[in-house]
């Protein structure tokens, strides 16, 4: 679908703005609509974003429940790798922002006024281009796009014009997952040819690494629900396993691999799975031409594993925890979104104000779920979110 350039002036801005505010650790009840927030400044070296879609993460809802990982299990904590807590309240959330500049702060070129763009969603600690150490993002370090405008960096706004991307479908290819995905695929140095088995398949970052190992060459093979098996191999897996059926998982992954190991195994799973993935991988190593690799970013089937040592060691098992990416692999990237060679995968749209419904959706997706799906402000609505609405229940 293509967007519309046109954009209000900067003279239009309002000194208050709709967003949803996060007031604390909890339920949804912690999620607060307000229609009277001060509107964000831009800074020296920023812009002003008018928001027109902001794409829905599973890192909101456990930054929201405190979900992130303490030894006690009954804990509530926030994402905080720079040791200290950064997620305050009240907080906007919201990562994967597309939207139009409506206005510079000083040092940035006026000419950026009306750029349509996605946002690298890091709060970068330095300058460095190669790693980061200490991930943290908008939506929980500083505030996101669950508003109508945010005011972010420059230089972390990057301008995409394409005109057969709408907006809505821009936030779906939004940094948080895309760029998990690419750094989850980095880190294991996956080349062309490798057999790389993507866990969670459906889902945003399972979605992107199944098209990130077609633009590199090598070959994915998807773990999901069958009924998502025709738009998984549509969307460039080689074969999907049944996660339902995982029973004789290596036998399964022989029979399509022609009897070969998996190379690497791409997880965003978890729990009891993870060591059959590991089981794929080391079955024949006589075959292997490289380590077995394991890249993990997610733990939706459980936080423990139980996993012998001997087994990681002796099969000399690497394994690589991925949260975030670099500013190399974001610039890269928006080269690839540009390019066309990533495309969005765009599941529905929700209205700000519905943002509740939307967390309720997100939570009990159902097998037809594949996927982003993206928050619109109520203003931007009828242009941005409308045309991709989920139907009416009868």
């Amino acid at each position: 679908m293509a967007h519309d350039q046109s954009e209000p002036s900067s003279d239009n801005i309002p000194d208050t703005m709709a967003a949803m505010l996060l007031t604390g650790h909890g339920g949804l009840d912690k999620l607060v609509y307000q229609q009277d927030v001060p509107t964000p400044q831009p800074e020296n070296g920023q812009v002003l974003v008018r928001v027109t879609a902001t794409a829905k993460n599973n890192t909101d809802r456990k930054a929201r429940e405190g979900l992130y990982p303490t030894k006690d299990k009954t804990d509530t904590t926030s994402f905080q790798m720079g040791g200290t807590p950064t997620l305050t309240f009240p907080r906007i959330q919201g990562a994967d922002v597309a939207g139009r500049v409506v206005a510079v702060g000083s040092g940035v070129d006026a000419s950026r006024t009306g750029d349509r763009g996605l946002l690298d969603f890091n709060l970068y600690a330095d300058d460095r281009r190669d790693i980061n150490l200490t991930p943290d993002y908008y939506g929980h370090g500083a505030d996101g796009g669950y508003a109508e405008y945010i005011a972010v960096p420059a230089d972390q706004f990057h301008t995409i014009a394409n005109p057969e991307l709408s907006d809505a479908e821009l936030a779906s290819m939004g940094m948080c997952s895309y760029q998990t995905a690419l750094h989850m695929l980095t880190s294991a140095g996956i080349q062309a040819g490798e057999r790389v088995l993507v866990t969670g398949a459906s889902g945003g970052v399972g979605t992107a690494l199944i098209q990130l190992c077609r633009i590199i060459g090598a070959i994915p093979y998807a773990l999901s629900q069958q009924d998502k098996a025709d738009a998984l191999i549509k969307l460039g897996a080689e074969a999907v396993l049944d996660r339902t059926n995982m029973q004789d998982f290596t036998g399964q992954i022989r029979a399509l691999t022609q009897d070969k190991p998996i190379d690497a195994v791409m997880d965003l799973i978890g729990g009891e799975m993870t060591d059959l993935f590991i089981d794929s991988m080391i079955f024949d190593m006589n075959s292997r031409t490289s380590y077995p690799r394991l890249s993990i970013a997610g733990a939706s089937g459980g936080n423990v594993s139980e996993i012998m040592w001997t087994r990681i060691y002796l099969y000399q098992v690497q394994i690589f925890g991925v949260s975030h990416g670099t500013r190399e692999e974001a610039e890269q990237l928006i080269a690839w979104i540009r390019s066309g060679e990533l495309k969005p995968v765009l599941h529905a749209a929700f209205k700000l104000s519905d943002l509740h419904r939307a967390e309720e959706y997100f939570v009990n997706r159902g097998s037809h779920y594949l996927g982003k799906i993206v928050i619109v402000p109520d203003a931007q609505w009828q242009q941005h979110g409308a045309p991709y609405a989920l139907p009416e229940s009868p």
